[in-house]
């Protein structure tokens, strides 16, 4: 009996810390739809091993190994999905259209990711952006694939283009 009461406290525990808005409230972003290989959530400093069905919170580190991919939808019906060893970060999601707050930022750290916009770049462009480490993309309802090099690909590609 008790060691339920302690598994259930951790658990409590463990949900309240996971993503806590200002109001106190846990705030999912999305969820991931499908995942192949090596894939991660880092979530407040803990690496959690990505599975469809698993649900996204701001300030999620997403992440696939050099065999993984992932797919994910956010509640907006925003698309992204991750190439091999790629790295992003849903830095800010609000999706309250009927009180007019709609804002999507993601960042980009490395790696492919396709991006299809959902309803927040539709219904007010100005509040989408992806960042990557070299720019940001304004977005207005579109779909675009992104590839970030790591320093050295970058490297041994600038090597590669014309003089």
């Amino acid at each position: 009996m008790r060691s339920t009461n302690v598994l259930i406290l951790l658990l409590f525990l463990l949900m309240s810390s996971i993503c806590v808005a200002d109001d106190g409230t846990v705030k999912t972003v999305g969820s991931i739809k499908a995942v192949e290989g090596t894939a991660f959530i880092i979530r407040n400093g803990d690496r959690l091993s990505a599975s469809a069905g698993h649900r996204l919170f701001e300030n999620d580190l997403l992440q696939t190994g050099q065999d993984g991919s992932m797919g994910v939808i956010l509640k907006d019906d925003t698309v992204l999905s991750l190439g091999p060893d790629s790295a992003i970060v849903i830095d800010e999601f609000v999706f309250s259209p009927e009180d007019g707050q709609l804002s999507i930022v993601t960042k980009m750290l490395r790696g492919t990711v396709s991006y299809i916009s959902g309803k927040i770049s539709k219904l007010s462009p100005e509040s989408a952006r992806f960042q990557t480490p070299v720019a940001t993309i304004g977005i207005r309802g579109t779909h675009f694939l992104v590839k970030v090099l790591d320093e050295e690909e970058s490297q041994q590609n600038a090597g590669d283009e014309p003089e």
